[in-house]
């Protein structure tokens, strides 16, 4: 008998999900997606060139909210959970709204969804969203290019445009972020390794993704995403932590996988953490997977002139992400502000405009912070204007893109990054070169 599915996801996870487990196979039927944490996803479809000869009308993506009364309308079998950075018990609420309705819930093992690649393949992922993944991606990047490697990276999907046109992106240059009209969030994960002259892949079907990277690399640095597990199976498999959330490792969905699964360890943000949070964290690694060898590093800040946010009344922006699902109430930004006399940091809710609004009241936990958020042109704007009301003097964009590549405001935006920096050893260029050689 056919099952018929439905997958779980938020255009990521669960099209990659779709793609190397149910496309193709005749045992299942999928008859649609749903979707959550990404804004103006359910409502579109995915496209019937992506989606096979089985599903000659493509696959509909729906609303999280109606999974109990889609699985009853529709007689499902089978529910699929395919997104990340979901706390465990949150897990376990959608199982029982899945099995209550009277499907099976399942979570695909790791393994079966990594695709082998003929090239080696270092893994980059983390515990949760916002523990400094990417900057220890580029890091990885610049020890195997120092190595005399070939490097391409591959990054965890985030298909928000048409998705006909994002089955296979390169970016190499700031115009193809621009010819793939990519949002910010896109934006904020390629144009960092663009900017050091590296090349980056993404996209929908990262079976295709993998064969063109193959063309051009000796090694393949996977970009996680969130905190999800790979999509091809590593040679070596890194994973961050953040001791600014210590314990988070053991409570969220799929980052303890990833720790479990973890050949290095990076606890990163040791710079600017307690030292008994970074021992708990410590501890959590040595107890739970002692096979992985753990390397301490700082989230270094970079700031070209400091001296500017000396007594001025700041707004900081910080990634997006970071402080909506990622939960983190402070960044590069507000360390930056503290650390180099800001007087005030400016609270940007009584200027907020529109769907900057709804993300407030979503995430109520924000505090004096602005989101970058910027799924769409719409949204984009809408920060753009909020800068533009707040009452401040400065504006610290803590972002990992240069923000007046996108908004133009009316005051002065000062840039703070953040990069990776061994605290002690041994370091990770060290065990690279140990597992790599």
């Amino acid at each position: 008998m056919v099952e018929k599915v439905i997958i779980m996801g938020a255009a990521g996870r669960d099209f990659h999900n779709f793609n190397v487990y149910f496309r193709d196979n005749n045992r299942y039927n999928v008859i649609g997606f749903t979707a959550t944490q990404i804004p103006n996803i359910d409502g579109r479809q995915y496209p019937a060139e992506l989606a096979g000869e089985l599903y000659p009308n493509g696959i509909p993506i729906y609303s999280d909210e109606k999974l109990s009364e889609l699985i009853t309308e529709n007689q499902v079998d089978l529910v699929a959970f395919s997104y990340s950075d979901v706390p465990h018990i949150e897990v376990m609420h959608k199982a029982s709204i899945v099995t209550v309705a009277g499907a099976d819930f399942i979570i695909i093992g790791a393994p079966y969804t990594m695709l082998k690649s003929e090239k080696k393949i270092v893994s980059v992922c983390a515990v949760r969203t916002g523990c400094g993944k990417s900057q220890t991606g580029r890091e990885v990047v610049r020890i195997l290019k120092n190595m005399g490697k070939k490097v391409v990276s591959i990054r965890h999907p985030m298909p928000y445009g048409d998705l006909t046109k994002q089955v296979v992106q390169r970016f190499a240059s700031h115009e193809d972020l621009d010819k793939y009209e990519c949002t910010i969030e896109e934006r904020e994960e390629f144009e960092p390794v663009v900017a050091m002259g590296a090349v980056i892949y993404a996209g929908i079907d990262y079976g295709k993704i993998l064969k063109e990277a193959e063309k051009e690399a000796d090694v393949i640095v996977w970009d996680g995403g969130n905190n999800d597990t790979p999509f091809y199976r590593p040679d070596v498999h890194i994973v961050v932590f953040d001791p600014h959330r210590p314990g988070h490792e053991l409570t969220y969905h799929p980052g303890e996988t990833n720790m479990r699964m973890a050949n290095i360890a990076i606890i990163n943000k040791v710079d600017s953490a307690t030292p008994a949070n970074v021992d708990i964290v410590r501890k959590n690694i040595a107890q739970h997977n002692p096979k992985a060898a753990i390397v301490l590093a700082d989230s270094e800040l970079l700031v070209e002139d400091a001296a500017q946010i000396i007594g001025k009344r700041v707004l900081v922006v910080e990634d997006g992400p970071t402080l909506t699902h990622g939960e983190m109430t402070y960044g590069a930004g507000v360390i930056a502000a503290q650390r180099f006399g800001a007087s005030q940091l400016i609270d940007p809710r009584p200027y907020l405009v529109g769907t900057l609004k709804e993300t407030f009241e979503e995430y109520p936990n924000i505090g004096t912070l602005l989101p970058a958020m910027g799924y769409g042109a719409h949204q984009i704007k809408d920060m753009e204007e909020t800068i533009n009301n707040t009452d401040c003097d400065l504006v610290l964009g803590a972002t990992p893109i240069d923000l007046t590549r996108v908004i133009s405001v009316n005051k002065p935006i000062l840039r703070i990054r953040y990069e990776y920096k061994d605290n002690s050893e041994p370091t990770l260029e060290k065990l690279l070169k140990e597992r790599l050689g």
